[in-house]
């Protein structure tokens, strides 16, 4: 038999050359973003239910169909995700505890009731209690301050109203010590928090995305409605219709989270659908250590595999023609 090719014989060393580049690089522990089944578990959705969702430039109206594009969301979702909803106007309040039963949470987005005044950080901290019981976050003090200066209801009226100076706006209850886990850490869930208009009640928006990247929970916002927003039966007066897109952007980053723009009942439903593919398929910085040490292994038995295989024959072609 003939000798093995020159070729064949370059084969593997560059095999074990290549194999040993790859255990070199897997020992710096690098990271790739890789595309993997989510396992988030629970979803909370916080809505707005202040009076600014009856502005009629969307499509009925606001509320109408943020209702509508929200149980689509619901309908939409893997049937392992659970939810809870919660909804916010001058105060927060937990609509619906967190459950399989799309039913029962259609049910509760059915039976909003419009309120005045935007607290935004008072809905975000309400949906984190409910995502994280665990954490045992005293709501009490922020979310209902006894201070004579803040009567319940008065944030969504005029602009500069009675809530927009208000000391319970910069409220921070006594906390004990807790460790910080990295923004963006927290697997187990995930909150989507829909406003369509600046807070005029309760704590700062960003002082509670704080709090939520402390407990690594992603805080993804939806930002809905036009700045032209109308609102039946309350004219001659100045109301905070336009959306606080700066808020809404810094909230998501501070939780390592995304911020959504709709200024339609169609971009709406296609924020919702592309947030229940997030649910699904998410992208992470995932370690590939092992990838690329197996691969190299691989590379490594391969090169032997064929060493044995050529040189084994060509040496036995050679001492049959000697």
């Amino acid at each position: 038999m003939e000798t093995p090719s020159a070729w064949r014989r370059h084969v593997p060393p560059v095999l074990l050359f290549i194999a040993m580049a790859l255990l070199l690089f897997a020992s710096a522990r690098p990271t790739a973003r890789i595309t993997l089944p989510a396992d988030y578990m629970t979803l909370i959705m916080a809505m707005d239910v202040s009076r600014s969702m009856l502005a009629e430039d969307v499509d009925p109206s606001r509320i109408k169909a943020a209702q509508n594009a929200a149980k689509d969301f619901l309908r939409d979702l893997p049937p392992n995700i659970r939810v809870g909803i919660v909804s916010f106007a001058a105060n927060a309040q937990v609509v619906q505890h967190v459950t399989h039963q799309r039913e029962e949470l259609v049910e509760s987005i059915d039976r909003f009731q419009l309120q005045r005044g935007t607290a935004t950080g008072s809905g975000l901290l309400m949906a984190l209690a409910t995502l994280r019981p665990e954490a045992k976050l005293d709501l009490e003090k922020v979310l209902y301050p006894s201070s004579p200066s803040s009567p319940a209801g008065s944030g969504d009226t005029f602009a500069g109203g009675p809530n927009s100076g208000s000391r319970s706006l910069d409220a921070k209850p006594p906390e004990k010590e807790r460790a910080p886990q990295p923004p963006g850490s927290y697997t187990g869930g995930a909150i989507v928090l829909l406003t369509d208009g600046r807070r005029t009640a309760g704590p700062d928006p960003l002082w509670a995305a704080q709090k939520a990247a402390d407990l690594g929970v992603r805080v993804y916002t939806v930002g809905f409605g036009t700045p032209n927003g109308f609102i039946p039966g309350f004219e001659g007066y100045s109301f905070f219709t336009q959306v606080d897109e700066e808020s809404l952007k810094a909230v998501a980053k501070i939780t390592e989270a995304e911020y959504f723009k709709a200024g339609s009942a169609e971009n709406l439903k296609k924020v919702y659908q592309h947030l229940s593919n997030q649910f699904t398929l998410e992208k992470r910085d995932t370690e590939i250590t092992a990838l690329l040490s197996g691969a190299a292994l691989l590379m490594i038995g391969l090169a032997l595999v064929l060493s044995a295989i050529w040189f084994r024959i060509g040496d036995m072609g050679l001492m049959k023609n000697p």
